[in-house]
């Protein structure tokens, strides 16, 4: 999201420790699995992941601040939100894979501009994911409440 200014306070959601956190749709398993394998594997040193989904007082932070869980992961680091490919991005910029999944990713998306390109494909999975499991794009959403958009 470019429209959000540089100076964006992020107290109220940056942990205390400054290390890094992935925030994340735990209802996706592409999400899941793609969070799980960052965290245990990726030699991000502190990383954290939190699933948006089921964390409503993060997600709520992060959507009165402008940031919508339901458009893309966020990655809360060195006092910033990154949001969509841009968290991504920052993700597989530092990651040392040591799986064939994070192997794959890490390069595709290390660079700003791949990652735009190729981030639109992770949200059509990501979208297929969510109606196979009857699951709302939107997390605020109830589930079976409406079509996803």
């Amino acid at each position: 999201m470019a429209d959000h200014p540089a100076s964006l306070q992020t107290a109220s959601v940056q942990p205390a420790s400054e290390q890094p956190v992935l925030v994340f749709d735990g209802g996706c398993p592409f999400c899941r699995h793609f969070a799980e394998l960052t965290e245990l594997r990726s030699g991000i040193a502190g990383l954290t992941i939190r699933d948006g989904r089921s964390d409503h007082g993060l997600r709520r932070q992060l959507r009165q601040q402008g940031w919508d869980l339901s458009q893309g992961a966020v990655v809360l680091a060195e006092g910033r939100v990154l949001h969509g490919a841009e968290a991504i991005q920052w993700i597989c910029s530092r990651l040392h894979p040591s799986t064939s999944l994070l192997q794959l990713l890490a390069p595709l998306l290390a660079t700003p501009q791949r990652a735009r390109r190729t981030y639109p494909l992770l949200l059509l999975a990501r979208r297929l994911a969510l109606a196979i499991k009857g699951l709302p794009l939107d997390p605020d959403q109830p589930v079976g409440a409406g079509r996803n958009k």
